[in-house]
This record gives structure tokens, sequence and C-alpha cells, in this order.
């Protein structure tokens, strides 16, 4: 929007009374686009049709409107807003709809107008850019001395949320990219800092402005759970944006759930991005991530849940084997599994559905997929019953079978509704006596309109007499001049005529109009019946808001595990057994989506043990050999276990992890410029400051963005750091050949290879995991794949055998230490330099990160210049 608009600099007194009702009202809604009812078109104004008319490539022109210019306008009709309002929406732009919210009455002037929702880019309810299977959410931050606040709401399902945050803005940016969070309710002093201004140019996250936490009762009935006044606080500004701009009832957003982020398994957004959970890196797609592999879900509410899942894997050992639990009895009773998702396949999207109908937004054909999803609930509800499992039965008694309602809707609602809610045809007949009653004098009145025309046709012997309506005249009866000029005019004296058009003469009859009354009030008042009984019947569902809330839970929970199980199946997956200790080991493990991509090639399997007395895998092998795969492969398995799935492998056993961090691969960062090594580092640093013993640490070539004896310097001083302060599980891959001497110094270090052979001077990848190391990468044999140019190659051959001649067996040396040759000479030591080395001697080796080390080391090579 233009952040200096022409609005604000007009006299509202030089124009028109409608125009004066535009400006105000644009004033108050000064961030989003103003569509101004009038007639059968929404019209914008100013700048709102400056920007519109070229977002959206409509025509632009002009209105008179009092003052000497005429002011700018565009238009789009009212039909086809919807379109044109889910275009803006999705450019990160907001729209204020302007309805009349009165009749208009003969001499009172302009009729009133007033703004009945504000359409955001985190509240829109129907768009075709929604997708069934995501959540759309909207959210706030509350800054506190000692942590964050992160309020969020999907208002298309109506889930509610909280979390407690520690105080760093990278903890909001990984919870706000998880969630796919579109807008974010902010305090006004946050639009200008420059973490949030990345959020909404890198993100194209909106950023709004919400101050008040005024809420009404039914709202403030939301945060029962919720007993934390900055909680309370940050729900508050958040509901009260929310009925702010819908202006209507919001009764179907849930009770707040408190999410406590050390009770799941912690990844950062880089971490969920670089191991593909549910976008690949390469084109941001679904197909080709874990999520695309899993998803096997029947209904939209299902593939909402998986996604959630593998986002928040659990670490309560008790409830992630009850759902393997259920997963095992799902593929042990094969036909009922079958059963109950062939049933799932019939259920709508009852949350969205239930949004749209407290809403008010929903027709017909809504609550019609409302009646075929309640059909299949006790079908679905007794097959989960008669699985031999007592959990599931838990899970089958929170899905109510809604007799009473099914009812309703099998005997209300026509088995097509038309879309519209106001031109009847969604009532059923016998539903209601009444309406029953004006079908039948409607129906009678079109016979004796039809008896009519033919009677007349006979006593006239106009053949071509034909009774016709519309909305000027109502009913006429219409001849032709030609047909007129044959007849005698007796037979037609009583005729009244009504109009005279260039090729025939429309009358009517006092008889004619006597019918005419009688059938548009009947019509008239069935409409107006048929939309009453359609608003009672949507009431009624209102009231069972809680119960269809609860019951999509339960749908989408088995929709999951029977997902899970239907994979399992598919693929070979085994359930990993859990162990109490710290020990992995897995048979034959494979990267899931690898081994499914992979067209004709056999997938080779590997496997993976780490005992008490391994902790780091320092992996070494040629570029392309699958290295990060391996190490992706790893993470995968660990997190299919933990949200309930098996895994691919032919035996897993499995501690739980509490925290997976990488470093693989290019990131999507927050820290825009910086370089590649800076965004490495500060990942690196991340892990090493937040990992524990329960962590899974996965380094990916650590240090090669900078000189090559500086990278060797940090990889194995972070390896070292590894070792003897976090102890966490950690495969690390590396193409310094040097750091495998290190298996000798950290007991706990083991070294593995991902092995390749040369045949004929050909180099063949062989992807098998091996003990032991290599000390050599293949780079130039991978840059011969890649079809370099032959004068390239032997070029860079030469040089290799070069250099490696004049390295010669030279054996890794000590990095801090002096050459063997080199003679020490002592000489005092000054008093800058002593303090110096005071300031070093000071600092506590134990407790700094590398990165903390390097910063310590630059502040003393100051000093010393």
């Amino acid at each position: 929007m233009n952040p200096d608009p022409i609005i604000l600099k007009i006299d509202i007194n030089d124009y028109t009374p409608m125009m004066q009702q535009y400006i105000s009202i644009k004033r108050e809604n000064l961030d989003s686009f103003v569509f101004f009812r009038l007639g059968d078109f929404y019209e914008m104004f100013f700048d709102d049709a400056l920007d519109a008319s070229r977002i959206l490539e409509i025509a632009l022109t002009g209105r008179d409107a009092g003052s000497k210019d005429r002011v700018p306008m565009c238009g789009v009709p009212y039909h086809a807003a919807n379109n044109y309002i889910e275009r803006l929406v999705a450019g990160g732009y907001k729209v204020a709809i302007v309805e009349q919210v009165e009749e208009p009455t003969a001499g009172k002037g302009i009729v009133r107008r007033e703004v009945v929702q504000v359409v955001t880019p985190g509240t829109i309810m129907e768009s075709n850019g929604l997708s069934e299977k995501e959540n759309n959410y909207i959210g706030t931050v509350s800054v506190y001395p000692d942590q964050l606040m992160l309020g969020f709401c999907d208002l298309t399902t109506g889930e509610l949320g909280l979390m407690a945050l520690p105080l760093e803005d990278i903890h909001i940016y990984n919870q706000i990219i998880t969630l796919g969070v579109r807008e974010l309710i902010v305090a006004p002093e946050l639009l200008q800092n420059d973490f949030y201004r990345r959020l909404r140019e890198q993100y194209n996250i909106v950023l709004s402005v919400e101050e008040s936490s005024e809420v009404s009762k039914e709202m403030r009935a939301k945060m029962q759970q919720v007993s934390d006044v900055r909680g309370q606080l940050t729900l508050a500004r958040l509901l009260n944006y929310l009925e702010r701009t819908q202006k209507r009832s919001l009764e179907h957003i849930q009770q707040a759930a408190i999410y406590e982020t050390d009770s799941y398994l912690q990844m950062d957004a880089h971490s969920q991005a670089a191991l593909e959970l549910t976008k690949t890196l390469r084109g941001n797609a679904k197909t080709g991530s874990l999520l695309w592999l899993l998803d096997q879900t029947k209904t939209a509410m299902g593939g909402r849940m998986l996604k959630k899942w593998l986002e928040r894997p659990l670490i309560d050992k008790a409830e992630i084997e009850h759902r393997h639990d259920f997963v095992a009895c799902l593929q042990s009773e094969y036909f009922i599994k079958e059963e109950i998702k062939e049933s799932l396949k019939f259920v709508y999207d009852l949350e969205r559905l239930l949004g749209r109908i407290v809403y008010e937004n929903a027709s017909g054909k809504e609550l019609a997929q409302l009646r075929q999803s309640l059909r299949q609930l006790p079908v679905i509800r007794e097959l989960i019953l008669r699985l031999p499992y007592n959990r599931a039965h838990d899970l089958a008694n929170g899905i109510d079978t809604f007799d009473e309602l099914l009812a309703t809707l099998e005997q209300g609602i026509v088995d097509n509704p038309p879309p519209g809610i106001k031109d009847g045809g969604i009532i059923a007949d016998g539903f209601n006596d009444e309406l029953d009653q004006l079908r039948d004098a409607r129906k009678n009145g079109k016979t004796w309109l039809a008896e009519l025309e033919a009677a007349e046709r006979v006593r006239t012997g106009i053949k071509t007499l034909k009774i016709g309506y519309n909305r000027v005249f109502g009913y006429y009866l219409e001849a032709t001049k030609a047909a007129l000029a044959n007849i005698d005019e007796d037979l037609i004296s009583h005729y009244d005529r009504k109009q005279t058009l260039a090729n025939a003469e429309r009358y009517i009859t006092p008889e004619l109009k006597e019918k005419e009354s009688l059938i548009l009030g009947a019509e008239e008042r069935m409409s107006l019946l048929e939309y009453e009984i359609f608003v009672a019947i949507r009431q009624q569902v209102k009231g069972y808001t809680q119960k269809l809330q609860q019951a999509a839970d339960s749908i989408a929970t088995v929709d999951v595990l029977a997902s899970f199980a239907t994979v399992s199946e598919m693929y070979n997956y085994v359930r990993a057994d859990i162990i109490d200790g710290h020990e992995l080991a897995i048979v034959d493990g494979r990267h899931p989506v690898v081994e499914r991509v992979m067209e004709d090639a056999e997938y080779v399997a590997n496997d993976c043990k780490m005992n008490n007395t391994t902790d780091i895998l320092l992996i070494t092998g040629p570029n392309m050999a699958g290295k990060s795969t391996y190490m992706r492969q790893l993470a995968d398995i660990v997190i299919m276990n933990q949200i309930g799935c098996f895994v691919p492998a032919t035996k897993a056993e499995l501690p739980i992890f509490e925290s997976i961090f990488t470093r693989i691969g290019a990131s999507d960062d927050l820290f825009s410029g910086q370089s590649t090594f800076m965004v490495e580092m500060m990942e690196v640093n991340m892990a090493l400051k937040h990992a524990t013993k329960k962590s899974l640490i996965l380094f990916d070539e650590i240090g090669r963005g900078t000189a090559t004896y500086d990278g060797m310097a940090l990889a194995q001083s972070i390896l070292e750091y590894i070792h003897h302060h976090i102890g966490a599980k950690t495969l690390f891959s590396t193409h310094y050949h040097e750091l495998t001497v290190l298996e000798e110094q950290l007991p706990r270090l083991h070294n593995v290879h991902v092995s390749a052979i040369e045949e004929n001077d050909q180099l063949v990848f062989l992807h098998k995991v091996k003990d032991g190391s290599v000390d050599r990468s293949y780079g130039v044999h991978v840059a011969q794949l890649a079809h370099l140019p032959n004068e390239v190659i032997q070029r860079a051959q030469t040089i290799l055998g070069s250099l490696e001649a004049q390295r010669g067996d030279s054996k890794q040396l000590d990095l801090f230490a002096a050459p063997e040759n080199e003679t020490v000479t002592v000489t005092a030591i000054d008093a800058d330099t002593q303090a110096v080395l005071d300031e070093l001697a000071g600092l506590d080796i134990n407790q700094l990160t590398p990165l903390d080390a390097l910063n310590a080391l630059g502040s003393v090579l100051g000093k010393l210049k």
C-alpha cells in the first residue's frame, strides 16, 4: 500500500456525500484495499484504484465526485469478487469489504455502509490458494524481559495455540517458519525491527498491528487452560484482532492448547529444511519429501495432522510405543484397516466445513458434505472398536454418531443443493408443511398458466401465442404482429396492451394478474421461508461444534496411523525397539525417500551402529558417494520412529533423541547478507550451545568455506568439543583426511568411509559404508563424471600428482604445535604482551564454544597489532 496515501491529504468537504463516506471508511483502513459496494459492483477509488487496477489487471476509469478532478476508480463485479479478493490476499494484501447495512429510504439521504469483514492472509476462509493438507496460521508475538510468547490460530479449523520461547529471535523464527505463519501481529515498535522486517521481506509474512487485549466474554473463555497472565495477554491480542477484523461469531475457535517445546523432539527450521521433511530443497515441493512418502492419508484432516507430527516428533516413550502398537494392530487386522481407509475416502474436511458453517459462509453444498461425512462416522467407529487394542477403543469413543443431526440433514437437505442460499431449492420436500403447501401453490399456478396458454391458442387461433414473464411487467401474453393481423380483434378485446415490440405485442388480463399475485406471493414467501429453514439447520449444526471437532481429531488420528501401517507394509519397514540407554543399532538401514525415487537401481542398505563407546562417526569418502544421504537416512529413521511409524531397516534399536541439529548443504537463511561460512558457523554454534547427550548432530563438511588450515583447525576443535563436552551421537563427514588420526586421540570417535573403487581409470561408487578411513576424495574423477573439458581434467590430474608428491607420506600434524625443526627463541615479555597473556589465562576453555574461542582470539590479535 502507498506509504503516503493521497486520502490523508485531500479535503473531505470537497466531495459528494457518497465519496465522503468512502473517504471516512478508507482513512480507518489505510492498510487495506477498500471494496466499497455500489450496486452490483465493489468499487475502489484514489490510490486503491491505481494499485488494484495494476495488480488485478482491470480497467482504470474515473468518477465525478464533487471535486474539480475526476477521482481514479476501478471495480469488480459483486458475483466475482472472491476471485479478486483471493488474488490480492495471495499477494500479501488485506481487503476491507464495505456493504450497505440498511435498506434505502426515500428522502433519508445516503444509505449507511460499514466494513463487514477484513480479509487478510491469516484470516482468509475460502480460497483456491489454501492447501487442504496445510494449516493457514495467523500469529502474534509478545516480548517480555525473560521470554517471548507466540500465540497462533488457524481460523479455518479453529485451532488455537500458545508457546513460551527463549528471548533470542532465532527461536521465534524457527517456530514461525515451521508453522508457516502467513500473518504476524506485533507491537508498533517492532514494525521497524530488523528481524521482523526480514520476515516480511524474505518470507512474505504480513505484519499487522494490534495493541488492544480487550476481548469478548466468549473469546476469553477460550483461554481457560492458560494460567500465565502473559500468555493470556498474548492470546487476547490475537483474538481481539480476529474479532475486530472478522466481525462475526468465532465460536468454532477451540480451547487454547499450550505447546511445551521441550515435550517434542527439537529441530530448528534449517534442520527441517535440510532433511526435507515436508518440502524439498530444490523446488520447495512436497513431492520428494518425507511427508510425500508417508502421506497415504485419505482426509484433509489426516494430512494436516501428519505434517504436524512430522514437525513435532514425540519424546515420550509410552506415547511413541502406543502409536507403534496401534500401527502393528492395524497391520495385523488388514481387512479392518482397508475398510477404515475406504470409509475415510467419503469423509470431507470436518474442521473446515464446521469453520465455514459457524462463519455463516456455508451453503447447501457444505451441509450435504457434512451429511455425507456423518454417514461414515458410525461405520468407522464400529470398525475401530473391532480392533483388538484397548487404546483404539478410547479413540473410537471420541467419535459420536450424531444420530439426531444426521436425521435432520437427511430429511431436510436435497441430494444436490444449488450453490446459492437465497434462491431456494435447498430444503427437501416433506421437511416443512408450510413450504410444501407453498410449493404446491406454485406448481398449481404454473399448471394454470400452461393451461391458459393452450386455451388461448385454441380460442384465438394464434398457434405461437405464449405466456412470458419479466421483473417489470410480471406475467404477460405475447403474440407476433403477423399473427395478430390475421385474427378478429374482438377475440382479444379484453386484452390490455402493456408493451409494443418491433415484431410483437404484449398483453395482460385481469385474470392473469390475479394468478400472478398468487404465484409470485407464494414464490416470495417460499424463498424467504426456505432461507429461514436453512439458517435454522445451520444453527443446529453450530450446537455440535465441540463434538464435531473431537470427532475430526479422532478421524485424523486413525487416518495417520492407517497411513503409517500402509506405508510400512508397502515398503517393508520394521518396528524399532526403543531402548533406555544411549546406544543405537540399525541393520540394513535405507533412506526412505531415495529408495523410492530410484527407478531401476537397487538401493544399497547400510548399517549404523553406535554403542556406549562410540559417540562420533567420522565419515570420509568421495564426493557423490552417499555421505550426506547416509547422514539424512539416520535422521529420517529417528524421526519416523518417534512419530510412531515403522522404519526402513531389517532391524533397529534406537534410543529416544530430544533434539536434532544439522549442518548439511546450503541454507535459505534468515541472516541475509552474511557469508555462507558465517551462516555455517552460526548454525554450528547453535548446536554446540544447545545440544545434549540426547541430541543427534549431523555435520556435513564443516570448515569447507574458508582456507584449508582454518577449516581443518575448526573441524578438529569442533569434534573435540563434541567429544569432551557434549557426548551427543554425531555423524561428521569431511574431506579433511588428516582428521582421521583423531580416532587414536578421541576414544569415542570411530572412522567409517563410503567406499568406491577405480576400474579402468573410472570411479565406481559402491555406496557401502565400511569401517576405517580413506585418504582420497576422488574430486577429479567426479569432475570427469560431470563432463568437464578433457583439458581441464588432464591439467587437474597433473597438478594433483605434483601436490601429492610434495606432501609425500607426512603424518597428520598437531595443528597447534610448532614445526619439528623450528628453533624457538625466548625473549623478554613486555607489559602489554603480559596483559594479553593474563587475559588468555583467564579464559575458561571448558565453557567456550569454537566460535566463542575464535572471537576471543580475534580480540587478542587486535590488541597485539
